[in-house]
Parts: C-alpha cells; structure tokens; sequence
C-alpha cells in the first residue's frame, strides 16, 4: 500500500537547523509534502527553499521583507505572507510533522500555536522550552501533541529511554564539547574577540549558538529544557564534557546500566530521528569510526572559568520567570559581544546583573512571558552600554 506523504512545516529554513531539515527532505521527496517556510529576514533564501520544495506558503518574519518575498515568489503559486501574525497562520495549517527552529524567543508564539494543533513538534528552538517551559509542557498534555527534542544532547536522551520507562531512571548526564576556550583560563578569555568564539571544534552551527557553545550558556539552557522535558529532578540532572562531541548524552538506570547514544557531531541525525519517529530512515552522514576516534575522554565542569552553568541551576531552583530573564539577558549580551560593544567575559556579568535586579515572580502567560523578556532585554542593553569591553 502506497502511504500518503507526510505533511511538514519548517519554522527557521533558512537556519542550520532548517537547512539540514530540508536537505533530508530534498532526498526522498515523495515522502514528505511541505506546507509552510518561514524566515526571520532572508526573503531570497526561504523564496529558494520554497520553490524548491514546492511549499504552499513561504512567510517571512520581518515585514519590510514582505515585497522581496512576493516578487521573489511571482508566478510560482506559492503564497506569501509576512508578520507574526502570518506566522501564527502558518503554525495553524496542522502539518503532521512541524520543526520549531526560530531562534530566540521569538519562536515562543509559533511555537506554542504549533502544538496546539496536536501533532507532532520537533523542538530545536530550547528558549522555548527556558521562557515558558511550564505553558508549553501544558500545551502538550492538553494537545496531546507530541514533541520530539531535535537538541543533539536531548535526542539523544529521548533515543536512551526507549530502554526503560522514566521512573526506572536514576541519572541523565548532558554532555558537553567545553567549546574553543574549554582550556582556557580566565584571564585568557577575558581577550578572546567573537570571530575565535565563532569557531566551534566539531560542530557547525548559527553565530547566537555557538557563542552560547563557547560561554557554556547553551548547556545551561539545556538544562533547563531537560528539566522540563525529563522530570526526574534537578539533583538527577547532571552535565559532564566530553571534548570528542561522540557520546552526546547518557541516562543510568536504577539496575545501575548506562545507556548512552553515540554518533559523528552532524545535527542530520537527531533530525532524522525527530523526522522519521517512529520509524527511521537513511541520512548521508558519516558512520562512527571509534578505531579513528581512539579516546573518549570526560571531565567534570568547571563553574568558576563558566559561571553560566551555575546561573542556569540557579534559576531553575528561583523559579519563576528566572529562566526567562536569564535568557533574555543572555540574547542582549550575546549580540552586544558580537558587536564587539562588551567582551566575552561581560556576557556572564550581565545576565547575573539582570537576573539580580529584575522581580522574579511567576509568569502564567504568553503576555507575561512577553513583558518579562521585554524588561529584562531592556535592562541588560543598559547594563551593556556601561560596560567597558
């Protein structure tokens, strides 16, 4: 019997994350069926995707992109649309398999749209989960949409479970690259220029990314996404580095066996994994060759040299809308060092500032969500205008 094709929307394709989507799609186009493109600003590059995967509609975040888009999209009986408004519509079309890869926070809204439909919702954007973990992980049970976690660590966990029911876990243990400056002191970061935090060593990933990579606020962040995710506790979740970037993840079990996935650092393959769940399907990546490999070595974090690790357990026990803020703060300070207008180590001051000055109190809705990343965005450019890179 011949199976219909899946239908598929992908919010950020024109990001690494919806690039490498849309190249498994490109190799068996008769399995999936393309809905929705969005983009934040690349009206060129999501009119390409689009006509090349022959989607419904292609919109585009940024307004003022909203002409290019159309004239790019002229005569091809794609649809155009623009605004976060035309997202939210997009979210709405109820594909069967949606990829949440909008960075920032600005993937809340469609995100949460999404999967209110009740489908299936790959997860790549974690300041979803970090800002408003509580509203989504609701959204879902009420839904009963399923998410799939596309994050390299937090698939992998997702993977290791099908070993055993969650109640039988003891420990899940994120693992962590250390990034460029993993043996780096201090002092010697606090020179580091953002064209050396750009370079990751094993993976390819967006400029916001890999900083957050390099300062180690991206496992942070992971670590509250997984706190959301795999509601074992928070004294259960535990992060080691692991510089080879092979064992992306491991969960213990009460019998006290470690079941941990492995695979070349290629985000391709917990896309697949997400795209092609339950089942599985052929990507184009390259096999594991641990004889080439030759070592696998681990190390305990150092919170010190990376205060971010600390800053996100800390908000995670404040509660709250501590999550919220601290990433807020963390995309101001981010852009700010990109900028060149702070340096690297003025990253973690400023989300520590603002997480110390802003009212932590709950937040129970998507305006209120809103209104706390607006103030703690606000708060942390003033923080970055004093400060001397």
């Amino acid at each position: 019997m011949v199976m219909a094709p899946r239908t598929v929307s992908i919010f950020g394709a024109t990001g690494s994350v919806g690039r490498s989507t849309l190249d498994l799609i490109g190799r068996v186009p008769a399995a999936y069926e393309v809905l929705a493109l969005t983009a934040g600003c690349d009206a060129a590059g999501l009119a390409a995707a689009a006509i090349t995967h022959r989607a419904r509609r292609a919109v585009v975040a940024d307004e003022r992109s909203y002409g290019a888009l159309k004239d790019a999209l002229a005569g091809t009986g794609i649809e155009a649309a623009a605004g976060p408004a035309a997202l939210i519509e997009a979210a709405e079309m109820g594909a069967d398999w949606t990829m949440a890869a909008i960075v920032g926070c600005a993937g809340l809204a469609p995100t949460l749209a999404a999967v209110r439909q009740g489908r299936t919702v790959a997860l790549a954007n974690k300041e979803v989960l970090v800002s408003a973990g509580a509203l989504m992980m609701a959204a879902v049970a009420e839904s009963g949409a399923t998410l799939l976690p596309v994050d390299s660590e937090h698939n992998a966990i997702f993977q290791c479970l099908a070993s055993g029911g969650i109640d039988a876990v003891t420990r899940i243990t994120l693992t962590a690259s250390g990034g460029p400056f993993r043996t780096f002191s201090r002092e010697a970061m606090r020179a580091v220029k953002p064209a050396q935090a750009l370079k990751h060593p094993n993976w390819s990933m967006g400029r916001k990314i890999s900083i957050d990579s390099a300062t180690m606020m991206n496992k942070g962040l992971e670590l509250i996404e997984a706190w959301h995710l795999f509601p074992i506790g928070l004294e259960k979740l535990a992060i080691l580095v692991h510089p080879q970037s092979v064992v992306h993840s491991m969960v213990e079990y009460r019998d006290r066996s470690t079941i941990a996935q492995l695979g070349c650092p290629d985000m391709r393959v917990p896309i697949a994994s997400t795209l092609a769940w339950p089942a599985r399907m052929d990507t184009p990546c390259q096999s594991l060759d641990l004889a080439s490999v030759g070592r696998l070595d681990f190390e305990a974090p150092d919170d010190q040299r990376f205060p971010a690790l600390r800053l996100a357990r800390e908000a995670i026990v404040t509660g709250g809308s501590a999550p919220a803020v601290l990433n807020a703060a963390n995309e101001v300070a981010v852009a700010a060092f990109l900028d060149e207008r702070i340096g690297f180590l003025d990253i973690g001051r400023i989300v520590e500032d603002v997480l110390a000055r802003s009212n932590l109190g709950p937040a129970t809705s998507i305006a209120d969500i809103q209104a706390i990343d607006l103030s703690a965005r606000r708060l942390a450019e003033r923080l970055a205008a004093e400060f001397i890179s």
